[in-house]
C-alpha cells in the first residue's frame, strides 16, 4: 500500500494520473477512482486528482469549454445556446468559441485574428505579436516584388496597428478606472457611484469594438461599404473620447 500511495501521489502531482496503468510493465490495468480514494489520504492530493478528472471530462466533451479570460477563470461554459455577446456568468468575460483567439473580437472575423499573409511571397505572421508563422522566412518588407507597394502596405499596416494598440491600452485604462472606483465606493460617506461604474463598462466595451474595428477595416479597405464603416467608427471614437 505505501508503494501504491507514493506512485499515485507522484502521478497526480505530475498531472499524469488520468489513464495511468499499473507500474508493472506487463500489466495494463488502470486504478479505479474508488481504489485511488482508498489509497491516497491527503486532501490536497485528492483535490488535484479531482481537478484532473474535471479537466479530462471537459476536454472530452465537444460541447463544453473553459472560460478564456487571460486573468484566470475556472468557469466551465456550455457552447450550445451561447450566441455572440454571451458572457461568462462568473467573470463576465466574452469568449470566442470559433477560433483560438481568447476573446470575442467583433467586428473582426476569426480569420482576421489568426494570421496575415503577404499576397506576393506568402509570408504569414501573427497580427498581435507580429512574429512569423514560419521561422525561416525573410521579413515581409524584404519581399522583392513591388517594393513601393510593399512600403505603402507597411505604412498602412503600421497606422492601423498603432490605432488598434492605442484602443487596447485605453481599454486597460477603463478597466483600471473601474477597479479604482469600485474600491472608492466602499468608503464611508461616499455617494452612490454606480453611474460612474456603468460609464466605465461602456467605455471598456467601446474601446474593445474600436480596437477590432481597426482589424476589420484593414482587411476590408477596398469594399464599397467601407466609407460608411469608417464614418461610424470615427463617430464612435469621438463619442468614446468624450466619455
Amino acid at each position: 500500500q505505501p508503494c501504491w500511495r507514493e506512485y499515485l501521489t507522484t502521478r497526480i502531482e505530475q498531472n499524469m494520473v488520468v489513464n495511468c496503468t499499473c507500474p508493472i510493465s506487463e500489466c495494463h490495468a488502470q486504478p479505479t477512482t474508488a481504489f485511488i480514494y482508498s489509497i491516497v489520504s491527503s486532501e490536497e492530493i485528492i483535490a488535484k486528482y479531482e481537478k484532473a478528472l474535471l479537466r479530462r471530462y471537459v476536454e472530452c466533451c465537444s460541447n463544453l469549454t473553459w472560460c478564456t479570460n487571460p486573468q484566470g477563470c475556472d468557469q466551465i461554459l456550455l457552447k450550445d445556446g451561447l450566441g455572440y455577446g454571451a458572457a461568462c456568468s462568473k467573470c463576465s468575460w466574452i469568449s470566442c468559441f470559433n477560433c483560438s483567439f481568447p476573446e470575442a473580437h467583433y467586428p473582426a472575423s476569426c480569420s482576421h485574428m489568426s494570421r496575415m499573409t503577404c499576397a506576393k511571397c506568402n509570408h504569414g505572421f501573427c497580427w498581435r505579436c507580429l512574429k512569423p508563422w514560419r521561422p525561416n522566412h525573410k521579413d515581409y518588407y524584404n519581399c522583392s516584388a513591388m517594393v513601393s507597394k510593399a512600403a505603402w502596405q507597411e505604412k498602412r499596416f503600421q497606422d492601423y496597428n498603432e490605432r488598434c494598440t492605442f484602443h487596447h491600452h485605453a481599454r486597460e485604462f477603463a478597466v483600471s478606472l473601474r477597479n479604482s472606483i469600485s474600491s472608492i465606493r466602499e468608503m464611508p460617506k461616499i455617494r452612490n457611484l454606480t453611474f460612474v461604474l456603468d460609464a466605465c463598462k461602456v467605455l471598456e466595451q467601446a474601446r474593445k469594438v474600436l480596437a477590432y474595428s481597426c482589424v476589420y477595416s484593414y482587411y476590408n479597405q477596398d469594399t464599397e461599404s467601407m466609407d460608411i464603416v469608417e464614418q461610424q467608427t470615427e463617430s464612435l471614437e469621438l463619442l468614446t473620447n468624450a466619455l
